[in-house]
């Protein structure tokens, strides 16, 4: 007789206890462990720029675009293997084509992604180097969040996008996006013509 009561009052806690709805745990990213801030320069004979970029990025002479041969020796791309990212720095000289072109491209560019874009936020820059340029920020699932041009708006032109090798997803990139961001802006504000 006890065993059999002992038996139901198991039965009845083990059923009762099956009641509750299962709730699914959220989906997560995995966590991402960012290095140590540290700058070195870039200062290559010949190039007419200079700046600084982080140690854990790494120079890389561009040499090819869209399958051709980049216009001008200058275009390089920084890769940061570590977030599968590149900042993308296409060089062009103002003369060869003009200000007004240079600067229609760079906002063309931009606003291709506003088929994808929440919005675009494009703001006027002066870097203590006394560098002009503009800062486009671009929200939502788009392939860059990030891109800038700085000039001197009689001989240089100088654009930069950080793209990521991934597919776009804003949420999980953001952490990423703030992290390389700081870095962006310690090469625009370090930024020099030569």
């Amino acid at each position: 007789m006890k065993y059999t009561s002992f038996l139901k009052i198991s039965l009845f806690l083990f059923l009762s206890a099956c009641n509750d709805s299962y709730t699914p745990r959220p989906e997560g990213y995995f966590k991402i462990d960012f290095p140590e801030k540290s700058y070195q320069q870039f200062d290559m004979p010949g190039y007419p720029y200079q700046f600084e970029y982080p140690s854990y990025g790494r120079i890389v002479k561009d040499s090819s675009f869209f399958g051709d041969t980049p216009e001008n020796p200058w275009w390089i791309n920084i890769f940061f293997p570590q977030f599968n990212a590149t900042l993308y720095i296409s060089y062009k000289e103002i003369g060869k084509y003009s200000l007004e072109k240079l600067l229609n491209d760079a906002f063309n560019l931009t606003n291709k992604h506003a088929v994808r874009a929440s919005y675009i936020d494009d703001s006027l820059m002066e870097t203590p180097r006394h560098i002009h340029g503009i800062f486009f920020k671009v929200s939502g699932e788009v392939a860059t969040a990030n891109q800038f041009f700085l000039t001197d708006s009689t001989k240089h032109f100088l654009r930069g996008a950080l793209y990521f090798n991934v597919t776009p997803n804003q949420d999980s990139l953001m952490p990423v996006n703030t992290f390389l961001m700081q870095d962006v802006r310690h090469l625009i504000n370090t930024f020099q013509w030569k």
